[in-house]
């Protein structure tokens, strides 16, 4: 399946898996999605849901890594979903797409019509999400589906979180990837739902200022946030990865919790 003019063929973990992305419109992954895949560390038969899941970067890097892992992708743009099928019907994502699912729903929905949609209550054992991070009150993109997946609505974070927190299992974790600006929004949507917190500054090199967070919490925990060691990105003067950072943008290696 070749490049089309609305849409690319892009390779991820230098090849193990590719992703059809839309060309010139929408939100099209890089980093954030393998970043926050890395923050999934579990061996395990697990079942894991991506949040907004776009076009299936972050889960599929998921189910791509860790092979007894199962993952719904979970989106609400039809348009989104469709290229999140395209991928999965790639011959290169074979080894792990009887794996991964996709699920059109809107994750901020409550209740019942939570559940019905498929966001059923104690079902997962991770959730993890990159949620729309540009203010409302930003100047918007003319791409309607580009501002659907970059723009924040009011209580964002609580609705995404509180989602989170009803489907995953007790003891479960949560991981996340937003701007460092949302932090305290972050943690009050954590409140008693998430403890444990883990949050880890990202750096573009050493001395500048973060451009992102991490973020892990398990479900129940009442353990004492930690702010940790920032991850650097480059090293100065250079637009090289660090090591590090290249080992988890190209899936060698999770970011290990504390």
């Amino acid at each position: 399946m070749a490049d089309s003019p609305s849409e690319t063929i892009d390779a991820f973990h230098r090849g193990a898996f590719h992703i059809v992305q839309p060309k010139g419109r929408g939100h099209r992954s890089g980093m954030d999605a393998m970043l926050l895949a890395a923050l999934v560390a579990d061996e395990r038969a697990i079942k894991v849901a991506d949040l907004g899941a776009g076009a299936g970067a972050a889960g599929m890097a998921v189910a791509s890594r860790l092979g007894q892992a199962e993952v719904v992708l979970f989106e609400r743009s039809p348009d989104m979903a469709e290229f999140a099928r395209k991928s999965l019907a790639l011959p290169e994502n074979a080894r792990f797409a009887d794996r991964v699912s996709v699920i059109e729903a809107d994750v901020t929905l409550t209740g019942k019509d939570r559940n019905e949609a498929g966001l059923v209550d104690d079902s997962f054992h991770h959730v993890i999400m990159n949620p729309p991070f540009n203010d409302a009150n930003d100047r918007l993109t003319p791409d309607a589906l580009k501002a659907e997946a970059h723009a924040m609505t009011e209580a964002l974070f609580e609705r995404w979180i509180r989602t989170a927190g009803a489907i995953m299992m007790p003891g479960g974790q949560l991981s996340l990837i937003a701007r460092p600006e949302s932090i305290g929004e972050i943690i009050a949507a954590c409140g008693r739902r998430f403890g444990g917190l883990e949050i880890t500054p990202i750096l573009p090199r050493e001395g500048e200022n973060a451009v992102r967070i991490l973020l892990t919490g398990i479900k129940g925990s009442r353990a004492r946030l930690a702010l940790r060691a920032p991850l650097i990105m480059h090293g100065e003067g250079t637009h090289k990865f660090s090591d590090f950072v290249d080992d988890m943008n190209n899936g060698r290696a999770p970011y290990p919790r504390r």
